[in-house]
């Protein structure tokens, strides 16, 4: 299969990166595992929702994503980038290359679930155009 392509894959031969179990398992991830299970099971889905209503903006899913990349580029710097691209060896680029490769498409899935695919790819459209200026 080539980069980029896709296929359909049983849930449990999925690899699960680290840290996901304990996320997944986590007491802020419970509302969202009831509304998955009632999506599933094609019932309670609106009482699960209910319930993800009652959380506060800090506990809910969208929160975690968009702080957690706040955190992540805080402090973006491209020279730093550069520093260490110059001084990584070839494995712990290719180490940085793995954790990141399936990023934009998460980033992308989860514009898309937030502001749709039309907004979604304006979005990245203009941050293309800006990271190509760039220099």
């Amino acid at each position: 299969m080539g980069e980029g392509e896709f296929r359909v894959v049983a849930a449990s031969s999925l690899k699960v990166e680290e840290g996901a179990h304990e996320l997944l398992n986590s007491p802020d991830m419970q509302p969202y595992a009831r509304f998955l299970e009632a999506v599933v099971l094609g019932s309670g889905v609106k009482e699960a929702l209910e319930g993800i209503a009652r959380l506060p903006l800090e506990k809910r899913y969208v929160w975690r994503v968009a702080s957690a990349l706040k955190w992540a580029f805080a402090d973006c710097d491209t020279e730093n980038v550069n520093a260490d691209k110059a001084t990584l060896s070839a494995e712990g680029l290719a180490k940085v290359l793995d954790l990141v490769k399936l990023r934009p498409i998460q980033f992308c899935m989860f514009l898309k679930a937030l502001v749709g695919a039309e907004k979604m790819e304006r979005v990245m459209m203009k941050a293309i155009a800006v990271a190509k200026q760039q220099g």
